[in-house]
Parts: C-alpha cells; structure tokens; sequence
C-alpha cells in the first residue's frame, strides 16, 4: 500500500510546486471559460481527500467541515484568497498527506460506508478510496496545468 502514498506525495509535490511560482494574483484568477482557479483546485483536492477518506470511514477529517463544504464538489471560488489562507493551503498539502498514511499504518480505519462517485464507481474500503483518489488529484492536476497557462 505504500505506493499509493508514494504516488500521492508526487502529486502534491506537483501541486505545491504550481502554487509557489504563481502569485497571489495568478492563483486567485478565473480565466474565461473555467468556474474555478489555481488555488481553488489545490484545496479541492484536499476537501475531497478528506472526505473520501476520513468522512466515509467515520472519521473526523483533519480539516474543518467549513473547508471541505467550501471545496467540495459542485463549489467555485466565493472570491479571492488571502496570502495567509494559500499558505494554509500549501501547508495542508503535507500534513494532511502524512497524517493519512500515519493513521493508515496504524491501521485507524477500520470502517468504510460505501460510496457511488460521480463517474459511477463504487469506493467500497478505505484502499479503494485511496487509489481513487489519486486519480481524482491527477485530473486536478491537469485542470491546473491548463489554468496555469491562461494566467
């Protein structure tokens, strides 16, 4: 199971690598055509994270259910982020990364409620929610690719 984990740092190594050679001016920008920004898609990936992995598990998140409300799916950015509220982000990009593996190695989720995602497959343990996740986190890491073109 470590591979996931490992693949999920390289994703978030990406991310936090796109949110430091951006301003704060680029990462809050909308461009025309998208709902959403830079930054946006880096706290979703967390929100969603949490969610998938924490929530369904019945788990409290290490977020705040006002930050997984806020980015969840089906939001888009309520106006633009200060410089303290991106260097929250970035930061959560880490610790909710480690905190997850630690309490997967110690083996903290033992429940998993089932749950249909919206391209119709079924996360029915905390593995599956895992590997589905990075999938989820690659997807967002392409959106900000193409948003960083654009900014």
């Amino acid at each position: 199971m470590n591979s996931v984990f490992e693949v999920q740092k390289t994703i978030r190594e990406v991310l936090l690598k796109m949110l430091e050679s951006h301003s704060l001016e680029q990462l809050n920008k909308i461009p025309q055509g998208f709902n959403n920004n830079i930054i946006w898609n880096a706290a979703h990936c967390i929100s969603v994270q949490q969610a998938l992995v924490y929530k369904l598990s019945g788990l409290p998140a290490i977020v705040s259910d006002e930050f997984i409300l806020k980015y969840r799916r089906g939001t888009k950015p309520e106006g633009d982020l200060s410089q303290a509220e991106v260097d929250e982000i970035k930061a959560l990009l880490s610790t909710t990364l480690e905190k997850t593996k630690n309490d997967f190695e110690t083996g903290l989720f033992v429940d998993y409620n089932e749950y249909a995602t919206s391209l119709g497959y079924t996360l029915k343990n905390i593995q599956g929610a895992l590997d589905f996740n990075n999938y989820h986190e690659g997807v967002h890491s392409g959106i900000m690719m193409s948003l960083r073109k654009l900014v």
